[in-house]
Formats: C-alpha cells, structure tokens, sequence
C-alpha cells in the first residue's frame, strides 16, 4: 500500500480539513484500493458533496505517484462508493 502517497493527495486536497482523517482514509481505501465505507463515513461524504468525492478523484488520478492505476476502474469504484453511500443516507430514517 503506497500510505506516503495516500498522505499526499489528502493533504493536497485538504481533505483532513473538510472530513475527519480516518474517514478521509475510508473513503480513499474504498476507492482506490479494496476497503468498505462505513455509514457514519459516508456520511461525511455526502455532506460534503459530489464535487468534493470528484475532486478527490480526478486530483488522485493526476497524481503521477498513481500513474498507473486504471482511471475507468477508479472512476467505476468511485461511482460505486458514492451511489453506495447515497442508498446508505437516503434510507428512511425519521427526519423533517
């Protein structure tokens, strides 16, 4: 596992900052390695919003320490993690 990277594109991003870090680092195990998400991470994560999920993403990707990852796979897992956590949040609870 490439923790140093993982360390790198989370501080560019200031994920740390917007998301609390174990669940930033939840979040990226789910996306670009093998890992679930947990419902009070994805929580996070769909507070903060598509854009922050993509630009995490799309930032990782332009990283030439993940050069050879396969985009059309990262981007699948993303979607994948984000209409997870989505179905995850939007699951009848009693709100107003």
């Amino acid at each position: 596992m490439a923790t140093k990277e993982n360390d790198q594109i989370i501080k560019e991003n200031n994920c740390e900052t917007k998301m609390g870090l174990p669940y930033v680092l939840e979040a990226f195990t789910s996306i670009f390695n093998t890992g679930s998400i947990s419902n009070k991470c994805c929580g996070e994560l769909v507070v903060l919003g598509k854009v922050f999920h993509s630009t995490l993403v799309k930032r990782t990707l332009e990283n030439p320490l993940f050069k050879d990852l396969n985009p059309a796979t990262i981007i699948a897992k993303s979607i994948q993690t984000w209409n997870n956590c989505l179905a995850l949040i939007d699951s009848p609870s009693p709100s107003a």
